[in-house]
């Protein structure tokens, strides 16, 4: 067993916090490895002020670490790579793969009102109010049930987010966050309420942590195979093949929502596409008995994404002209 593993990710404090609980994991299975986290900036962190699908995929969160993994310089080198699995390309670089997937956090979206705000869901808002998030997946499956609210991108750490909210001169009436961010950071008390499905549908992957590897690492991968999830791990899988098989990105809005049952081996996979303005989507859902998670669960995964293509989910993804997103806010 390596003696020594270095820890890569981002320099954000949510990304920080993360990577740190990865260590905590490895450190309590393999008491005699010393793990050390190393903070990096990404292109993603350095661009702040404009909206994530104006500029790039998820690359932006990925590159520069991914090059860390095989520098050949050793006080530089990275051993893993923990990622928010959201942030994680479906299809990686050669050289690199998904080594593991921790256990899963709330994987909901989360409401946020502003600290003197009345108003404790969306349903009161005045017509116009301006709800801030940066994702289209959200603006667009809100749009369907808010039409009247209007949507502006918001930027910045999940701090920042808030401070912008509570400012006093904020055109901002209330914002959207991942409800595990929230949580990692100790920030639960600031939750105003969290949708369900029926509302949104959470991005895929939200709330796990995905670990990056060299391809063929094998001493790695027999680490992580000790301090991964297999429930979180069959549904992730699923979710990422249903976005792998719509030929979707980051920036574009699909949603999921899964469930795992250890008990009969069933997993349950919903999935939604909407059009940016909201008045197009295709929902459905594919439920599957799990006997191989890597062969099971990517099954499930692209028979719901078949389900949805027959209906029109890939018409609705094709249409999406992200330059003019701005103007459908």
């Amino acid at each position: 067993m390596q003696k020594q593993i270095r820890i890569g990710g981002r320099q954000s404090q949510l990304a920080v916090v993360q990577s740190e609980h990865v260590k905590d994991l490895i450190e309590e299975r393999f008491p005699d490895t010393e793990c050390t986290v190393f903070a990096l900036q990404t292109l993603g962190d350095q661009q702040q002020s404009r909206p994530l699908y104006s500029f790039g995929g998820k690359a932006l969160w990925t590159k520069e670490l991914e090059d860390l993994l095989y520098v050949k310089d050793d006080s530089r080198r990275l051993d893993i790579i923990v990622h928010s699995l959201k942030d994680m390309p479906t299809i990686l670089p050669d050289g690199f793969e998904l080594g593991g997937i921790t256990k899963r956090v709330d994987p909901s979206d989360c409401l946020v009102m502003p600290l003197d705000s009345p108003h404790k869901s969306l349903d009161t808002l005045e017509p116009g109010s301006v709800v801030g998030t940066s994702s289209v997946r959200r603006s667009a499956q809100l749009k369907r049930k808010y039409p009247h609210l209007r949507f502006e991108s918001i930027r910045g750490n999940l701090h920042t987010r808030i401070r912008k909210l509570d400012d006093p001169a904020t055109s901002y009436k209330c914002i959207i966050l991942a409800t595990a961010g929230m949580k990692r950071l100790g920030l639960q008390d600031r939750i105003t309420s969290t949708f369900n499905h029926s509302v949104m549908y959470h991005a895929v992957g939200q709330g796990a942590l995905g670990i990056e590897i060299r391809q063929g690492d094998q001493i790695m991968q027999e680490v992580l195979d000790e301090i991964c999830d297999f429930s979180t791990t069959t549904c992730c899988l699923a979710e990422r093949q249903l976005m792998r098989s719509l030929e979707g990105g980051c920036s574009v809005p699909i949603g999921v929502e899964s469930h795992y049952d250890e008990t009969t081996k069933l997993l349950h996979l919903g999935g939604i596409v909407v059009s940016v303005d909201g008045q197009q989507s295709v929902e459905n859902t594919q439920d599957m008995v799990i006997n191989d998670v890597m062969r099971d669960s990517v099954e499930c995964g692209r028979l719901l994404a078949n389900k949805m293509i027959e209906s029109g989910a890939r018409r609705i993804l094709q249409e999406i002209n992200l330059d003019k997103i701005d103007s459908a806010q």
